[in-house]
């Protein structure tokens, strides 16, 4: 059993940036894909980000492309997304997951496990 903790998120300004981590423990974690998703007051919760194990290939939803990151530390069993440049839109509850799929990353049903969330709030 996959367990994930994320943390990292807080109140910035816009233009600012934050690092956010995913922690993972209880699997091989080299061997699972990760994914980032939001979801914002009042919204359905969507795609961010995803890093495929084995390659590290990286896709990203259009929206943060050119100001976020996915990286992962398997040393660390941690995943990270830096978040820089960042907007009052993308103030929501971001989620950490994992999934031994290497395909459809961008759907939130292929992943099994899914941490807390934390929340990312900013400012104009």
């Amino acid at each position: 059993q996959v367990q994930l903790v994320e943390s990292g998120g807080g109140l910035v300004q816009a233009g600012g940036s934050l690092r956010l981590s995913c922690a993972s423990s209880g699997g091989t974690f080299s061997r699972y894909s990760s994914g980032w998703f939001r979801q914002a007051p009042g919204k359905e919760r969507e795609f961010v980000a995803a890093i495929i194990w084995g390659d590290d290939g990286t896709y990203y939803a259009d929206s943060v492309t050119g100001r976020f990151t996915i990286a992962r530390d398997n040393a660390k069993n941690t995943v990270f997304l830096q978040m820089n440049s960042l907007k009052p839109e993308d103030t929501a509850v971001y989620y950490c997951a994992a999934t031994r799929n290497r395909m459809t990353l961008l759907k939130q049903d292929v992943y099994i496990y899914w941490g807390q969330g934390t929340q990312v709030t900013v400012s104009s």
